[in-house]
């Protein structure tokens, strides 16, 4: 009786990244490729900026993401949410999870300074990302895409430590202002992690001014051991999108309504608030999950 030969081993991880790469270099030498016109390249993101986040994700912060339902498979939506970490790394996991779970791009919105700095304004471009402003916003959402903005912006993300999951304003509302006019729901958005990454301690107010940034962060590593207090602390992540919240039922001119505008900006922002408080009492370890 002939032996019976065991099943060929299909291809590792490894060999089908090296086949996308291949696949990859002979799409852009043949220019096989699309970018829109606010620069986004989605093969690029998908090929080259993605995969790396994975780990990060799944291994390192270990990311568990609620309420997924209440993201839309098709059609413009406005994804709001919190911002911390020093480090915007919760806009990029967000966006990591997006893609992930419904198969979609996050379009973030970002600050002046990402576009004014050189290499990663570029490359803030090709992932999608736009400046954050009303006209961009709203030409996006009326395109059917999925935008993200952190409206907290710079007060959020660069807080001390001592004031983590304690939500800083939300602007002028400026993101309701844009769903209001294009007509699509908000989705509050919380994310519990982030605050651990790289605990701000102080604030080299000198070192901040002589670069241009709203900070220089002191963390209990960074500074003092160099390059290796840069690696993110690994928090165990939560994400979680919660119920939409329709746009299209106050009408064509809702978003000159300054009271309207206002009492929305500051459901969403209590809506985030009271989940993040909510996430916490969830997390057993801040380290663990």
């Amino acid at each position: 009786m002939a032996a019976v030969e065991p099943p060929a081993a299909g291809p590792t991880e490894w060999e089908r990244r090296l086949t996308d790469l291949f696949a990859f270099a002979r799409r852009r030498l043949r220019g096989e490729y699309e970018v829109d016109e606010f620069g986004f390249d989605p093969d690029l993101t998908d090929t080259l900026l993605m995969p790396p986040l994975r780990p990060l994700y799944e291994k390192w912060f270990r990311v568990e993401v609620f309420g997924v339902h209440n993201l839309p498979v098709e059609g413009g939506a406005l994804i709001v949410a919190n911002h911390s970490g020093t480090l915007p790394l919760d806009a990029t996991m967000t966006a990591y999870a997006v893609r992930a779970e419904v198969d979609r791009h996050l379009r973030m919105l970002g600050a002046d300074l990402v576009f004014k700095t050189p290499v990663l304004g570029a490359l803030a471009r090709k992932s999608g990302q736009t400046l954050a402003c009303n006209p961009d916003a709203e030409r996006l959402l009326r395109g059917g895409e999925l935008v993200g903005v952190w409206p907290e912006g710079f007060k959020g993300i660069g807080k001390p430590f001592k004031d983590r999951y304690k939500l800083q304003r939300f602007g002028r509302g400026g993101f309701v202002s844009a769903a209001l006019n294009t007509g699509v729901p908000i989705i509050p958005c919380s994310i519990v992690g982030a605050e651990e990454i790289y605990p701000k301690i102080g604030d080299l107010k000198p070192l901040a001014r002589l670069f241009g940034f709203p900070y220089f962060p002191v963390t209990p590593f960074f500074p003092l051991l160099g390059p290796l207090g840069a690696v993110p602390l690994p928090s165990k992540w939560y994400i979680e999108f919660g119920e939409p919240i329709p746009t299209d039922v106050h009408g064509e001119h809702a978003a000159d309504d300054p009271m309207l505008v206002f009492n929305l900006t500051d459901q969403v922002r209590e809506t985030v608030q009271q989940t993040l408080y909510r996430l916490l009492t969830q997390r057993r370890n801040v380290f663990l999950g």
